[in-house]
């Protein structure tokens, strides 16, 4: 029976999938996830699970999200008018300046 490995390496973070193991029970599962999969890494815990009670679900058969423009949430598509552009084009090289006479002193 194929057992897949998830370990979490911190206490409070989130268990992330790295391989499996080949054990006839859930006891010797988790004997042979610590020696393969524990073993050089730091760990706190493991949990193994078998391969075929993981379900799945793909793009094929369900629409995952992602797929709505939403690019009004980016600040770079608001309009802004030139004077405001040119205030803050000249604020930036005032701050240059005053940093550059920062320097020399």
């Amino acid at each position: 029976m194929i057992w897949e490995v998830f370990r979490q390496e911190k206490q409070g973070g989130y268990h992330t999938h790295c391989g499996n193991v080949h054990a006839p029970d859930r006891e010797m599962a988790l004997m042979f996830a610590q020696v393969q999969h524990a073993r050089r890494r730091p760990t706190h815990s493991l949990w193994v699970v078998p391969k075929d009670e993981i379900g799945e679900v793909d793009a094929e058969e369900a629409s995952f999200g992602g797929t709505t423009d939403k690019m009004y949430r980016w600040a770079m598509t608001f309009n802004t008018d030139a004077s405001f552009a040119k205030e803050i084009e000249d604020s930036e090289k005032e701050q240059i300046e005053a940093e550059r006479q920062r320097r020399e002193q």
